[in-house]
């Protein structure tokens, strides 16, 4: 038997909660780590911002459809992401690839808040409709800085890597 839609809605908003719980890991960890590209640091900083800002409209439609956020959700978000982390840490060319990483990671949230949009609208929740096509405006800004600004970030890492120079973070 079929959820109702307000019911898949809140499902689907609790998917959400624990993707952005695991986009704050994977961005933070990724920030903190460069040293080389100022630029690519202070967008990451930004958008961490931002996924905060994000996880707590979530929160609010979770609470406004008499839901709350799933623990066992969230915690798995976090160790991925930590996974990911340790992982790219261990490449050497560890930005160009982040970066590569994280223009795909925002592709899925785009695609996350899309369906989310639509969700809210077929629920008649047009309040959390709002509020998910605010935050999928900033997942494409951050999409779009990303491919605008990647040519930048692999030139920067080729140069650095022929010149010997820490190219790596």
């Amino acid at each position: 038997m079929p959820e109702d839609r307000n019911e898949r809605l809140l499902t689907w908003l609790r998917d959400a909660h624990a993707m952005e719980r695991e986009a704050d890991t994977m961005l933070r960890t990724m920030g903190s780590r460069l040293e080389h590209y100022p630029q690519l640091r202070a967008r990451i900083e930004q958008h961490v911002d931002e996924t905060r800002g994000q996880m707590e409209t979530l929160e609010r439609c979770i609470e406004q459809l008499g839901g709350s956020t799933s623990t066992a959700k969230d915690a798995m978000g976090s160790v991925m992401a930590t996974i990911h982390a340790m992982g790219n840490a261990m490449m050497e060319d560890e930005v160009a690839k982040g970066t590569g990483l994280s223009y795909a990671f925002e592709h899925l949230e785009i695609a996350t808040y899309r369906a989310l949009v639509l969700a809210a609208r077929e629920a008649g929740q047009e309040e959390i409709a709002a509020a998910c096509e605010t935050i999928l405006a900033e997942e494409v800004a951050m999409a779009d800085w990303l491919f605008a600004n990647q040519p930048d970030v692999i030139r920067e890492f080729l140069a650095r890597d022929a010149e010997g120079v820490d190219a790596k973070r």
